[in-house]
């Protein structure tokens, strides 16, 4: 979570200066823009030789080998990757932490090499530009709900181009980690990885899977069992299974002591707990609440998705009372009469209750430093018993102090040998992390029921 300079929107970052050295290329440009959005870079010579090795094999492996890469590891606990035309590849810590071997990466990088190689971003910027043309011109000459509609409409286009993409870029990643000696069938396994990843998140979160939302990122890409079945295929046509190293060995090597999840530069969560050193500001969601760092706020959810929260901050003068900023419009269906101006831990806060829909809201402002924080609980039914819950978590919203700051350590992936008596359950529940046990599972590709080879090497997550 980030501090907000501005009263509703995201924060505003100042454009760079030019260099004196001469003009910016538009690929640095993109570049140091992807890098910010995503945490910065996180930095570890020995996952940065081992990265680099690898792309270098792919690249000798890839079909346009005049090309250049580099690989950019991303400082976030998100599963990504993607690359820019300039040969510029990009892959999060979250990626590398659900990798199980050295094929899988490589899987996901030549995988990222097949659109630049294809050409797909130059297509997709120009079909992008054709989409927004289309939606300017929509919203000048037609009515709002027309606009809307063709909005849907080229939105849909692009994703419809989007999955032909990934698929073509599937194909091409298979062949090229075959060819470069690694296991083909890397790519099906990271798949599934992901596949049974989100699944998980999505119960941890209350996202109920298989909704019907056109427009959600999984509708944007191909089904990953259509995935995994073609990448199998592909694979196939070069060997049959054990063809190729899958190099799991060097692979857990060189993520041994990554960071695993948020750094607590950014905010931290355990549990229900969330401490944000950088910001100076600590809170306690009720019990029972799954919660989420985002770049801009903090989201939670109760198991059954009947409540929710979200932590925010913006920046308002420090003129502005908050019984008025209360009333500024940032909530629908504000009960005026309910708001009450109080003192949390010596902060200056206001609190109210609001309605929208079949939803009831408890929210509080709370004035730190130069921000305001905004915590906003939300239910089906504003029982006394919850609201007396939602509030105990606005009081517990407090200061951090310096040296309880320096206190707070990342998690980090440790890799350990199993031995003879360790089971699934046992190393597990050594993960200091929620659901432990079926995460230990995922992160270490196991398959439900499954056991572990004494000798061999598993991650755990501990500080």
């Amino acid at each position: 979570m980030e501090s907000d300079n501005g009263q509703n929107g995201p924060a505003v970052v100042p454009p760079q200066a030019p260099r004196a050295t001469g003009v910016e290329s538009e690929d640095a440009r993109e570049h140091k823009r992807l890098v910010a959005l995503f945490g910065g870079e996180y930095r570890d010579p020995t996952l940065e030789h081992y990265l680099n090795d690898m792309l270098g094999k792919l690249s000798a492996a890839a079909s346009d080998q005049g090309l250049i890469y580099h690989v950019t590891v991303l400082n976030t606990p998100a599963v990504n990757a993607f690359a820019l035309p300039s040969g510029n590849l990009y892959i999060t810590r979250g990626l590398l932490a659900l990798a199980n071997d050295g094929s899988e990466v490589a899987a996901v990088m030549a995988h990222e090499i097949g659109h630049v190689t294809a050409k797909h971003a130059s297509q997709r910027a120009e079909l992008e530009k054709r989409s927004a043309v289309i939606t300017k011109a929509a919203a000048v000459v037609q009515n709002k709900a027309k606009s809307e509609e063709v909005q849907v409409s080229q939105a849909l286009t692009l994703a419809s181009f989007s999955r032909l993409q990934e698929l073509e870029a599937d194909k091409i990643g298979v062949n090229v980690i075959g060819h470069a000696g690694y296991d083909p069938y890397g790519a099906s396994r990271f798949l599934q990885s992901l596949d049974r990843s989100a699944a998980l998140r999505s119960d941890m979160l209350g996202q109920k899977s298989g909704a019907d939302n056109k427009m959600d990122i999984m509708a944007t890409h191909p089904s990953t069992p259509e995935r995994i079945n073609r990448a199998i295929d592909e694979a196939r046509m070069i060997g049959a299974p054990g063809t190729g190293s899958p190099d799991r060995d060097g692979f857990l090597n060189a993520i041994n002591g990554m960071i695993y999840g948020d750094d607590p530069a950014e905010g931290y969560i355990r549990g229900t707990h969330f401490i944000h050193p950088k910001l100076g500001f600590a809170f306690v969601a009720p019990d029972g609440f799954n919660l989420e760092n985002t770049a801009r706020a903090v989201l939670g959810t109760n198991e059954d998705s009947t409540e929710a929260l979200r932590l925010d901050s913006v920046r308002i003068p420090t003129t502005t009372s908050l019984e008025s900023y209360m009333t500024a419009g940032w909530v629908d269906g504000l009960d005026k009469n309910s708001i009450e101006t109080v003192t949390v831990n010596g902060l200056p806060a206001a609190t109210a209750f609001a309605t929208s829909g079949d939803w009831a809201f408890r929210i509080a402002a709370i004035r730190l430093g130069n921000d305001v924080y905004r915590l906003i609980f939300a239910t089906r039914a504003m029982t006394p018993e919850r609201a007396e819950r939602f509030r105990a978590s606005i009081d517990s919203f407090r200061r951090v102090n310096g040296e309880e700051a320096e206190k707070v350590k990342p998690l980090r992936i440790t890799i350990v040998t199993a031995t003879a008596s360790d089971t699934v359950e046992t190393l597990g529940s050594h993960m200091t992390i929620d659901r432990p046990v079926e995460n230990f599972a995922i992160i270490n590709e196991i398959e439900p029921g499954g056991e572990l080879k004494a000798g061999s090497k598993y991650k755990l997550i501990t500080e």
